[in-house]
């Protein structure tokens, strides 16, 4: 599970696919969250310590973010429970903010979502296992189990949990405003739900996507050239990719805007802009990750693997923790010295640390 890089939005959730988990040079605030927009629950006020971060996304009026002891940390509006995040707050492997509820992966396949719950959409469905992604839409909620099915649950009333079949070789899902879209291992997106405003109408030709976010009314995906197409409602500009049109390795999909991310490590956003949702951050370059709200935004900065205490470089001291934790055969975090995600602290992730030493110094 730990293979598949998954980093849900407000009614998204990205996977990044072909083109892996990025690194980029050594950060003044390795793993920090940077958070712009609308502010007025808090949502961009990133709590203290803002390091270790490995994952990000963007609800309705709230923020989560996923730290690399696989602890989640969640901030703004909580009217409805939303960032109260149940014990054990431990094992998440992945995040997913929605409108007023919230969701996470766990690592033994399990998902646990708080929040609201009006419309049972956080009642995950027995068995609650075999799990690999998850996300969380405006009132419903997405799982993706290691088979290749949907499983759906909460609000339906347009239809957005009645996955069309076959219910099979599904690799990425994402949960909109009242629709959901799923990434085949085709590379050919299916969209189900509401579709007054075409965001369930994939654009030809529908082939060769690689990752895929659903916002309030409209629907991004990434295709394998590193190019977005963008589809459904556009009144506010946020289906309109400003050019160039390249070299893309993310996006995220909002209430109604869109936030993409370049090889190089900055961000582009489009779309509605009231708030400065669509205004990056200077300096606007190290980004690995980036997340999407109703009316916010989410940047995720990078760190050198191997720098396993966080501090913007790797030393001895990250070796030292690394072959303290040497031979940890289950349940090893990143901070253990588990770089390579497969839950153990082995000869593979030595190498890995040693590949990058000194760098950052």
């Amino acid at each position: 599970m730990r293979s598949r890089l998954v980093l849900p939005t407000i009614c998204t959730c990205v996977l990044v696919g072909l083109f892996g988990v990025r690194t980029v040079p050594a950060q003044d605030d390795p793993g920090s969250v940077r958070a712009w927009g609308w502010n007025a629950h808090g949502q961009c006020t990133v709590p203290e310590p803002n390091f270790s971060f490995t994952a990000i996304s963007g609800g309705g009026q709230h923020s989560l973010g996923l730290k690399s002891d696989r602890s989640v940390v969640a901030w703004g509006d909580n009217a409805s429970g939303q960032c109260n995040v149940p014990a054990p707050n431990a094992d998440f492997l992945a995040i997913s903010a929605g409108y007023d509820h919230s969701m996470g992966l766990k690592a033994d396949g399990s998902i646990a979502a708080w929040g609201s719950n009006t419309i049972g959409q956080c009642n995950v469905p027995a068995p609650n296992e075999d799990f690999v992604q998850v996300s969380a839409g405006f009132s419903h909620s997405l799982g993706l189990k290691a088979d290749g099915s949907v499983v759906a649950w909460g609000w339906n009333s347009f239809g957005q949990c009645n996955v069309p079949n076959p219910n099979a070789d599904f690799v990425a899902v994402s949960a909109g405003g009242g629709f959901s879209a799923g990434l085949k291992s085709d590379g050919s997106i299916v969209a189900w739900g509401w579709n007054d405003l075409g965001q369930c109408d994939v654009p030809e030709p529908n082939t060769d996507f690689v990752a895929l976010a659903a916002g309030s009314g409209h629907t991004l995906a990434l295709r394998s050239d590193h190019s977005v197409v963008a589809w459904g409602i556009g009144t506010d500009g946020q289906c309109t990719v400003p050019p160039p049109n390249a070299d893309f390795v993310m996006v995220a999909a909002g209430g109604s805007h869109s936030v993409g991310l370049k090889a190089d490590g900055s961000i582009v956003a489009w779309g509605a802009n009231t708030n400065g949702q669509c205004n990056a951050p200077s300096p606007n370059t190290g980004f690995v990750a980036v997340g999407a709200g109703a009316s916010h935004s989410l940047g995720l900065l990078g760190c050198i693997p191997g720098d396993l205490d966080w501090d913007g470089d790797v030393d001895l001291s990250d070796l030292a923790q690394l072959l303290a934790n040497y031979g940890t055969t289950a349940g090893a975090t990143y901070d253990d010295g588990d770089l390579d995600g497969d839950g153990d602290v082995d000869l593979s992730d030595l190498a890995e640390l040693l590949a990058h030493y000194g760098e950052g110094a």
